[in-house]
């Protein structure tokens, strides 16, 4: 073990809180406090984070407005999307002299706007001091993060941290969230609500939802109107997602027509229920996702099978779970396997220093809490353990017939593999179900 992680064992989260603050601090100094010449928009939640960023900042993008922008998947500056391909930026939230180098590159290239995805632990830990958020978005609090945070009220206070510290900012809140009036009591300059389930007063509502296999179409109702948009993303959480995006662009008195064609604009968010084809002659569906907690997972397979219930076929799952993180979720997404799936394909996910075969094991070890029969489940006949995760996709993939939905889920566009301390491997769940689909639909 590396000198600076037997200091970091040794040292309390609290006392490295206090370090990150004064990184932080020297980091707005270096950089001449940079957020100041922008209008920052911060993004957090558990789950819809990244697709919400991508979906402002195409909103942005439709209202000539240049903008930059800083998630898991990509870091956008202007028209420049650069892709991240190492697991170093993959750190949702990068420290602060990253974040601040991030948004003072923003400002010199002229950008009027920054979006940044927040994650607890970098509010927790003060990588985002010193950011005087313009709008801050909250999306959503489920199940997760429980290993860094302990307990789901730790991680809500977190949340809560970033928009007790931004009282000049405008808050977005998810009023179909448990936890919605914990943010929107807050002190703002404006706040914004957005629901697909109930009235609100002022912020967006979403009605006359219909649902497709790979987009849905609803009318948005807000203060000044309605406008109906027709979203090339599946699911009811890609309408809220869009409706948090919607608030903001009516936070920034954005248009509403042009609000409507930047989501229209959008025909996929790389990694978040993306779908994989390689031919017109392809004849079954390869999803790939980044859903690695239970609400996440569910909320995948329930706008599958949804999109499934006219044409027919099988669901296919492809699930693990992480190394080092929430034990407790492990046979919950096991369960959620065994309850919406027909095959099921458990396999490794960023093991770190953990052995594979033990994760295996516990995600499994859920599929049978999850069956909707007595003896619905059987090892090796309908579900299998496979610690290659490449062989594990080839497999499903090769178990797939015409009309089936393989969904292979928990790195999304990631294109490492964390396994051991320290040690990433190329890996990535996208080239590997195209180069299997592109074996098996190869054109003549």
């Amino acid at each position: 073990m590396s000198v600076k992680k037997i200091i970091s064992k040794a040292v309390s989260q609290q006392q490295k809180n206090r370090i990150h603050k004064l990184q932080s601090k020297w980091a707005c100094f270096r950089y001449g406090h940079p957020s100041r010449k922008l209008k920052v928009i911060g993004v957090t939640g558990t789950k819809g984070k990244t697709t919400v960023c991508n979906m402002i900042a195409s909103i942005l993008d439709a209202n000539g407005c240049k903008n930059a922008m800083e998630t898991t998947i990509n870091t956008k500056i202007g028209d420049q999307i650069i892709p991240h391909t190492t697991k170093r930026h993959w750190v949702t939230t990068p420290p602060s002299s990253v974040i601040q180098s991030f948004l003072k590159r923003a400002a010199e290239e002229n950008c009027e706007y920054a979006i940044l995805e927040i994650t607890s632990q970098a509010i927790d830990q003060n990588r985002t001091w010193g950011i005087d958020f313009d709008v801050l978005v909250y999306t959503n609090l489920s199940h997760d993060h429980l290993d860094y945070h302990q307990t789901k009220e730790r991680y809500l206070v977190a949340k809560l941290k970033a928009f007790q510290e931004n009282p000049q900012a405008k808050f977005v809140v998810n009023m179909d969230d448990s936890y919605w009036n914990r943010f929107h009591s807050l002190p703002a300059s404006e706040k914004f609500l957005y629901s697909i389930k109930r009235p609100i007063e002022h912020g967006a509502v979403a009605r006359k939802i219909l649902p497709g296999a790979e987009s849905i179409t609803f009318t948005v109702a807000h203060d000044t109107g309605q406008n109906t948009i027709n979203l090339n993303l599946p699911g009811l959480f890609n309408v809220q997602n869009a409706l948090a995006s919607f608030c903001v662009g009516l936070a920034l008195e954005l248009d509403p027509e042009k609000i409507k064609a930047g989501l229209e604009q959008i025909d996929k968010v790389t990694g978040r229920m993306e779908s994989i084809r390689v031919s017109n002659k392809q004849d079954l569906t390869v999803i790939v996702d980044y859903a690695h907690n239970p609400d996440s997972l569910k909320n995948v397979y329930e706008t599958v099978r949804e999109g499934m219930i006219k044409r027919g076929g099988r669901l296919i799952a492809v699930l693990g779970a992480t190394g080092r993180r929430d034990k407790t979720k492990r046979p919950i997404m096991g369960a959620l396997a065994g309850g919406y799936a027909d095959l099921v394909f458990f396999t490794n996910e960023d093991p770190y220093d953990e052995d594979p075969d033990t994760i295996i094991e516990e995600v499994a070890g859920g599929i049978h809490r999850g069956a909707k029969k007595k003896h619905q489940w059987h090892l090796n006949r309908n579900y299998w353990k496979v610690t290659d995760r490449a062989q594990a996709i080839h497999q499903a993939i090769e178990a797939a017939d015409k009309g089936d939905v393989v969904v292979i889920t928990g790195k999304g566009a990631e294109e490492v593999m964390a396994v051991g301390e320290d040690e990433f491997i190329p890996f990535s769940d996208r080239k590997i179900a195209r180069q299997e689909l592109m074996k098996r639909f190869r054109e003549e």
